[in-house]
């Protein structure tokens, strides 16, 4: 990976709500996108908590309640899913702490914590900059600052290299204190110094570096203790090391440790100036790699900055990690004895570590015959997404000489991440997003609502006949690989015979969880917005988007081509109508969650569909670049093309257009995510059915849909089919056959106990049993929405 350049720095400039006075000796902690801030103090110890949420920019003061501690600074700070320990600190002049809270940040409910003592020995007296490091469900606490003097305006200094370990209880609570016997040699005492913890990737033990601090003079060691063998080493490091330092901070993003800022040894003539004398700040910024101990320096201590383009010196600051992002808040610039002053920053920065990681695949949402509404999962901490598509259909591309004008623009997203708006091309509202609402890891059920929109990619032949004497299914056009997409649906309870959300859990082992009430989802069909209720069913939903359904009457099977034969324009039935689709392929372990490798090699040429900031878009056309411009987008946002100077082609209906995004952060473009295809919409044919519902009654299910929103005429029927293990394709196994279960007028039915007990377990990804619902009209039947009704996972499967 290439070093982080000094261009990736951002300062937030523009943000909202309260935000709170600059401070050193805070601590900061990560809880997806929210940094949250406790302590510190400057010209007083504050004691409140702050939260910036770094998606909208926005600073908030939450409601705590509870056992509230009382304002500390130089304090240990842990999160722990959604909790937050804090131990010790400095609670005034010359008085430290001991003490140890719990938040429960869902709630935002302070709890003091009484640990059990150490079986041997006392546990850790009152203290300050101390290291508190948390890995699975324990917290290493070492060494700080303790005050000999039973006086609190007489501070007599005691360092400490004491270690403990502090036992977590799962959700909420610890199980108490022991002190930790180690093997080889113990670092030193001191305080103000950093420690992290990492274990390597596939491989390796957890391991614990503590470097730097404050002992009378500042400290550049750097010690490694195995969390398995509890073995203390000096590990041999290449590389510049960094001067010796304390109140500096360290975060690991992938296998590195960065190191920034802290107080560091002020020199005179390349000779340290007398013992604490003045200290200096520093601003320097290096990381260590953890593989290799190897310090690379990013940002020396002799660079100058004469335009601010990143954070001046400062020591006693906070820094946390989201992502692959770094974000630095407040702290001190330095302290002079002979002024007897010291200055805190106000400032708040980032700065993109690495390129992003590849998005997921690119989901639709809604197809209509000209349009697709798409969706892919949110990356952290990017600041847009580049959308791409190719298909087969030729297109001219625009002569260099129509737009002799064109020219690479900068795309400045760093404005645009602080007044939170779309760059002028981007062809996307702008983000709306509510505070988040954290959930709670305690013993209470978790919740995990995601809307994931259902996908249809293209179409499939070979269709073949099975089994005789059986009730017909309509020919579905599935994809052989379909994002697993899924949403979440709606409990109805029956006026007869109805069970309450818990009941249904209980008799039929659904995957049922407590979520937000108040929370505002998508349907995965219709696009709509609903109120979920407190319990949920949860389903995931596939709408065959731009496939057409036959009506036929024999159970039936189809076999998947291989990507070399694939045919991008779905085949037509000899003597049919063009508008009857052939072919089919039925639900199988491809289908659901593997990604496609379509694309084939100097092949074909990818648009772009603009740079947009959320991760839904609205694609209805795309760029024509001129040919030397046609791989601008790979490399990096400085040469983003001005959309405004280039020519647009529409899509048109019933082609088959290929997806994929990639994000973009201070960093560049990174890489591409895996290619999905979408069809869009043949004129004439009603949409899929939406908003699907689920109810279980005392021996049935109770299946519910809404008409589409596009019925193209008058809807003569629906179908519901039900994935079945009784029959099975020849020729794989594996692969579940559909059979109808209903059709009529209405938009409801009823599934039996005894249809269920035939119904194939689909184990792609989540256990779910497998439904298809598709309309039809005069033409024909229109494309089907697939739910996945998901089940508890058996113990026996999950080994």
């Amino acid at each position: 990976m290439a070093a982080p350049s000094l261009l990736n720095w951002r300062r937030v400039s523009s943000f909202t709500g309260q935000v709170p006075r600059a401070r050193h000796g805070h601590r900061a902690v990560a809880i997806r996108e929210l940094m949250i801030i406790f302590g510190g103090g400057n010209e007083g110890i504050a004691d409140e908590l702050h939260v910036y949420n770094t998606v909208t920019n926005q600073w908030f003061l939450p409601a705590v309640r509870g056992d509230i501690p009382p304002g500390c600074a130089a304090h240990g700070f842990v999160c722990d899913g959604t909790r937050i320990l804090v131990f010790g600190g400095m609670v005034e002049y010359g008085r430290y702490s001991n003490e140890l809270y719990e938040l429960q940040a869902s709630r935002w409910l302070w709890k003091k914590i009484k640990p059990r003592p150490p079986a041997t020995g006392l546990p850790p007296c009152p203290r300050l900059g101390h290291s508190f490091s948390l890995y699975g469900n324990k917290c290493y606490l070492f060494g700080g600052l303790a005050n000999e003097s039973e006086d609190s305006n007489s501070n007599v200094p005691r360092y400490l290299n004491d270690f403990y370990e502090l036992e977590l209880q799962h959700g909420s609570g610890v199980v108490g204190w022991s002190i930790l016997v180690t093997k080889g040699v113990i670092p030193s005492p001191r305080e103000s110094h950093t420690a992290v913890i990492y274990c390597k990737k596939d491989s390796g033990t957890p391991k614990m570096y503590i470097f730097g601090g404050m002992c009378g003079s500042r400290l550049d060691d750097l010690w490694q203790l195995d969390l398995e063998t509890m073995s203390w080493s000096q590990p041999e490091t290449k590389g510049t090391v960094p001067l010796p330092r304390s109140l500096h901070t360290a975060n690991v993003i992938g296998n590195k440790m960065y190191i920034f800022g802290g107080w560091v040894p002020q020199t005179m003539n390349n000779v340290e100036a007398s013992q604490d004398s003045e200290w200096r700040c520093t601003s320097s910024f290096s990381y260590l790699n953890l593989d290799t101990a190897e310090w690379t320096s990013l940002v020396s201590d002799s660079q100058e900055d004469k335009k601010n383009l990143r954070p001046r010196p400062r020591a006693g600051h906070c820094a946390v990690a989201i992502g692959t992002r770094l974000y630095f808040w407040s702290g001190r610039d330095g302290y002079k004895k002979s002024m007897n002053n010291q200055v805190c920053c106000k400032d708040l920065w980032y700065l993109d570590t690495e390129k992003p990681p590849a998005p997921s695949q690119v989901q639709v949402i809604k197809a209509t015959t000209n349009s697709f509404q798409v969706k892919w999962d949110e990356v952290p901490t990017v600041e847009g997404y580049l959308l791409q598509l190719n298909t087969d259909l030729p297109y001219q591309v625009v002569s260099p000489d129509a737009h002799a004008n064109l020219q690479g623009v900068q795309t400045d997203f760093s404005r645009q991440a602080s007044n939170n708006t779309p760059p002028h091309n981007m062809p996307v509202s702008l983000l709306s997003q509510e505070l988040l609402k954290l959930e709670d890891t305690g013993n209470s059920t978790e919740s995990d609502h995601k809307v994931r929109k259902g996908i249809v990619v293209k179409s499939q032949s070979d269709h073949k006949e099975f089994e005789r004497n059986v009730p017909s299914i309509p020919s579905f056009a599935l994809a052989t690989h379909v994002a697993d997409s899924s949403c979440s649906v709606d409990v109805l309870k029956k006026n007869e015979g109805a069970q309450t959300s818990k009941n249904v859990s209980e008799s039929y082992g659904l995957d049922l969880r407590t979520v937000n009430p108040e929370a505002a989802v998508s349907s995965a069909i219709s696009g709509t917005h609903s109120t979920v209720p407190q319990r949920i069913i949860k389903m995931e939903s596939t709408n065959t988007n731009g496939a057409v359904v036959k009506d036929e009457t024999s159970l039936t099977a189809f076999g998947a081509k291989s990507e070399a034969d694939e045919t991008f324009v779905q085949p037509v039935t000899k003597g049919s109508s063009a508008e009857t689709q052939d072919s089919a392929v039925p639900l199988s372990k491809d289908t659901t969650s593997k990604p496609m490798t379509l694309e084939r090699k100097g092949e074909r040429q990818w648009y772009d569909v603009g740079i947009f900031k959320t991760n839904t878009a609205l694609v209805n056309q795309f760029y024509l670049l001129p040919k030397e411009k046609q791989n601008i987008s790979k490399v990096g946002n400085t040469d983003a093309p001005d959309y405004s100077l280039l020519k647009t082609q529409d899509l048109v209906p019933g082609t088959v257009y290929r997806f994929r995004i990639a994000a973009i952060n201070g960093c560049g473009i990174g890489p591409f995510s895996k290619i999905s295809e979408f069809k869009t919409c043949i004129p004439g044919f009603p949409g899929a059915p939406c908003a699907v519902r689920i109810s279980k009654n005392v021996d049935c299910i109770h299946l519910s849909w809404e008409p589409p929103a596009s019925p193209s005429g008058n809807i003569l029927e629906y179908s519901a089919y039900l994935a079945i293990r009784t029959a099975q394709v020849p020729d794989n196994p594996s692969q579940p056959m559909f059979m109808r279960i209903y059709c009529g007028l209405k938009t409801s039915c009823v599934v039996t106990a005894g249809q269920l007990a035939n119904a194939h377990v689909d184990y792609t990804s989540r256990p779910a049993i497998v439904f298809r619902i598709s309309a039809k009209n005069e033409k024909g039947y229109g494309p089907a929405t697939q739910v996945r009704w998901l089940q508890e996972r058996k113990e026996s499967s999950s080994k």
